[in-house]
């Protein structure tokens, strides 16, 4: 230990040291006084001050030797206790000359405690160091005010200059937490508690102004364990909270007196009613009053930036203004901000979309859009500015229904890109399909057919019998040539759907039994042939897997055109997953804006197609 440290460890231990005895010496020479008639307790807050203050100070100054805030509390506990036992003695010593040199010597040394505990110590608190050296203009005029207001005591102007320079030093602890970020925020909310809790029996006064006794040691406990312990607490949440119940307390309770007041003016014979009318109002007015207390609450703690209100309110507007990629990351982007939280991602059908760093999951939240999952969101671990439980269940209750909307929208992306993609490689591979079937095929056919028709020119006139001959084979490709083209066309459109309709086309499937309900001529040509490769596949599927003695179809034309395929068979298995065959019949229905749904009991299986005209 460097000899420094240890004498001003040794030197706060003394200060506080001698607190004490001062505080012992003022309490007995208060036994020999007069006890005021409105303080049930023995002790004044003075020497509550004497006490709690320098004993606080000097273990901050053990842990933290160079820190000024730990003088601070230590020197102005002392000076209260000194204060304290001054002017006690002034009084046991009323009538001796002594005691008016007593009484200004307690007046100085409480403007002195005043000016630490009320000037310095908010202006430096927690780093000890001022904003910047123009907040010594404020310190120095609260000095010039206080000095003047102990030389020449009683004058009228001083008093709201002293509140003056207290308000200034204040708002310069204001200004620091509004700049703040993380653990010295968390180290200014601390006090801030404290003193609320103080000033409350200060302010209600009368027969209760006495409990102030009582919480003076909240303040120098709190800046102690704030300057040390600040990372293990989550004060924000008791912050709210306390917020929240004292501005309900006192809107319904200003409300309560405004009306009674008001009744007794105007119309005292129903002043009862009128606070039944009041009690009825604050049960209405209740949980509005209460959201709106929350959201002015978390305005005050963590800004625009962390209000769940507000974070709900600029992703909304962001999603509206941005495609599907960029929203998603708008998302994670504000889940992140709002949560003050290292990363956040999102996994939507085995893909992940990560904003930030994410080197562990702290908690997942399982999305669900219209009772169907979607995705699951991944939280990382706190970041530096940590907000607690409460506040994070606000955010992600206030977030998770944009966040689920976006995650579907981009599946709904997805989805419809890869489609595009499958019809273009589809497109693609048919047309590769027919060049490769016309020139290979048709093209080579109809080549040799040429060379045949030349050959047999070549030999009419000389070799009748092989002019014959060689057309005769040209006849029997052309047969040929005609059997090619008809695959072709049956591969672009199955030929039946023009020769006998789609209800026709459908009945020479096989089902055993076609039910039609409406007109369905005039289809558009690819509803058409969707239907039909989806009726199509859905026996053979029956045929080959369902085991069933009976099968229907049923087409249905409404403001959608709808196919129905069911079969008595075994339905699907559990667990069965979907193969090529239902998937390909789902991808044909939502080609075209519809979609396919296939279900199986055990009364056999049901596959219905919706097709919206």
């Amino acid at each position: 230990m460097r000899l420094p440290d240890r004498a001003a460890r040794m030197s706060a231990a003394g200060v506080a040291g001698a607190a004490i005895l001062l505080v012992v010496a003022d309490l007995a020479i208060g036994e020999r006084l007069p006890r005021p008639a409105d303080g049930p307790l023995p002790v004044s807050p003075q020497d509550v001050m004497g006490l709690a203050f320098p004993v606080f100070g000097a273990l901050l100054v053990q842990r933290r030797p160079k820190l000024v805030i730990g003088w601070l509390l230590a020197l102005g506990g002392l000076g209260a206790a000194a204060s304290a036992a001054a002017a006690s003695l002034a009084l046991l010593a009323h009538a001796h000359a002594l005691a008016g040199p007593l009484g200004v010597f307690s007046h100085g040394v409480w403007n002195l405690t005043t000016y630490a505990l009320g000037v310095l110590l908010p202006m430096l608190y927690p780093t000890g160091a001022l904003l910047s050296k123009a907040w010594c203009w404020p310190g120095g005029f609260a000095a010039v005010v206080l000095a003047a207001e102990w030389i020449v005591p009683g004058t009228g102007v001083l008093p709201p200059l002293i509140t003056l320079a207290l308000v200034l030093a204040f708002s310069s602890l204001v200004i620091r937490f509004r700049r703040a970020e993380g653990d010295e925020r968390r180290q200014i909310l601390w006090p801030l508690l404290a003193i609320a809790c103080l000033s409350v029996p200060w302010i209600i006064g009368g027969s209760v102004w006495w409990i102030t006794a009582i919480t003076i040691p909240l303040i120098p406990a709190a800046i102690t364990l704030a300057v040390l312990r600040y990372r293990l607490f989550g004060i924000d949440t008791l912050i709210t909270r306390a917020l929240v119940g004292a501005g309900m307390v006192t809107v319904f309770a200003s409300a309560y007196v405004l009306a009674g007041t008001a009744s007794s003016l105007f119309v005292a014979e129903v002043d009862r009613y009128f606070g039944l009318a009041v009690a009825l109002g604050a049960g209405v007015f209740f949980h509005p009053m209460k959201r709106a207390l929350h959201r002015l609450a978390d305005r005050a703690l963590y800004g625009t930036r962390g209000d769940p209100v507000s974070l709900a309110a600029d992703l909304r507007r962001r999603l509206q203004q941005s495609d599907p990629v960029h929203g998603l990351l708008a998302t994670l982007e504000t889940i992140r901000e709002g949560l003050a939280v290292t990363g956040a991602a999102l996994d939507l059908d085995g893909a992940r979309t990560q904003w930030g760093e994410l080197p562990v999951v702290a908690r997942r939240v399982d999305l669900v859009w219209h009772g169907e999952p979607v995705g699951t969101l991944l939280i990382g671990p706190p970041g530096r500015r940590r907000f607690p439980a409460a506040h994070d269940e606000r955010v992600i209750a206030g977030l998770t229904p944009y966040i689920a909307d976006a995650a579907h929208t981009m599946r709904l992306t997805t989805a419809l890109r890869r489609s595009r993609e499958r019809i273009l490689t589809a497109r693609e591979e048919e047309r590769r399909r027919l060049r490769r079937d016309l020139h290979d095929g048709l093209g080579q056919t109809l080549s040799a057919m040429a060379m045949r028709i030349t050959m047999a020119r070549m030999s009419l006139e000389g070799s009748p019998e092989t002019a014959d001959t060689l057309l005769a084979d040209l006849r029997c490709g052309m047969d040929a040539v005609s059997g090619d083209i008809r695959e072709l066309v049956h591969g672009l459109r199955p030929p039946a759907l023009d020769e006998l309709g789609l209800a026709g086309a459908i009945k020479e499937l096989g089902p055993d039994e076609l039910v039609v309900d409406g007109d369905l001529t005039g289809l558009p040509a690819a509803v058409e042939v969707a239907v039909y490769r989806i009726a199509q596949e859905a026996l053979t599927n029956v045929r080959r897997h369902a085991a069933a003695t009976r099968s229907t179809i049923s087409l249905s034309r409404g403001s959608d055109l709808v196919v129905e395929v069911r079969d008595d068979g075994a339905g699907l298995p559990e667990g069965a997953r979907p193969g090529v065959g239902l998937a390909s019949m789902r991808e044909r229905a939502a080609e075209l804006g519809g979609a396919c749904e296939v279900r199986g009991s055990a009364e056999g299986t049901t596959v219905t197609a919706r097709f919206p005209l």
